[in-house]
């Protein structure tokens, strides 16, 4: 069962990859990053799409109230994860179960023109499924 290290560097292996991180989305503090970020900033960038996956985790509109708990994604969040599309990229946000809160997801940044964003999202979901903190 890999670590953080291991699946940031399986993160990058995805076709058009830029940069990737794995963030605690209640801090928007970065646990890990590799590549590049947009704007240069680890930790900015982390900040800024923990804002965004806290937004998805915890408004309701994303959670409908006919959908049981079991049928949501990780710990009954709601949403597996978020595509962001922009002029140049794609950030993929996917949302990982751990054994304590729940609180974390990974981050990956692709290039618009090389990347595969169906690749990208089973690659992903493979593994945050994986991912071991501890």
């Amino acid at each position: 069962m890999p670590g953080i290290d291991e699946c940031l560097l399986q993160a990058m292996v995805v076709p058009g990859a830029r940069g990737a991180a794995i963030v605690d989305w209640t801090s928007g503090l970065a646990l890990g990053a590799i590549g590049e970020t947009p704007g240069g900033d680890v930790e900015a960038t982390a900040a800024e799409t923990a804002e965004l996956a806290r937004m998805a985790a915890e408004y309701p509109s994303f959670a409908p109230d006919d959908t049981a708990p079991a049928e949501r994604g990780v710990k009954g969040l709601p949403v597996e994860d978020l595509i962001v599309t922009t002029r140049n990229g794609y950030h993929v946000i996917r949302f990982v179960e751990t054994t304590f809160d729940s609180s974390v997801f990974l981050h990956l940044w692709l290039d618009r023109e090389t990347g595969n964003l169906a690749l990208a999202r089973l690659r992903m979901a493979d593994i945050a499924e994986r991912l071991v903190l501890g």
